[in-house]
């Protein structure tokens, strides 16, 4: 359930709005932030499955003073059927290969040797 949540925070410098802005955007299932309000005082946050309660608890933590204005259920884009997107359903994913700028060097194994000390010592650290 994507949701939209208005929390007034009291920001009164850039500093201030940028952090609201890194706490928001650290909380679990945040798909995006702005800031709003006449007087930019405003985080508004969209996300699946987003804690108001707990978000504003942490902006109240690092910020000071933060409310929650309001909390909204967005419903799904509208689209008419000619507008929508046919999804394709693919049993087997395609694979994803990842090139490297190493790719024209030969991959050279790694050996590891183990070597003992022909005249131990008492010290255990060493």
């Amino acid at each position: 359930m994507k949701q939209k949540i208005v929390i007034n925070v009291q920001m009164n410098c850039e500093k201030c709005r940028t952090k609201a802005m890194k706490i928001a955007t650290v909380a679990e299932g945040v798909t995006s932030v702005a800031i709003e309000g006449a007087d930019k005082s405003q985080v508004v946050v969209i996300g699946d499955g987003v804690d108001s309660a707990s978000l504003t608890r942490s902006l109240r933590k690092k910020l000071g003073y933060a409310t929650i204005e309001s909390v909204q259920k967005l419903e799904e884009s509208t689209q008419s059927s000619a507008e929508k997107i046919p999804e394709e359903k693919e049993d087997n994913p395609t694979p994803i290969l990842w090139s490297s700028s190493y790719g024209q060097y030969p991959q050279v194994p790694l050996y590891y040797a183990v070597i003992s000390d022909p005249y131990p010592s008492n010290c255990v650290t060493m």
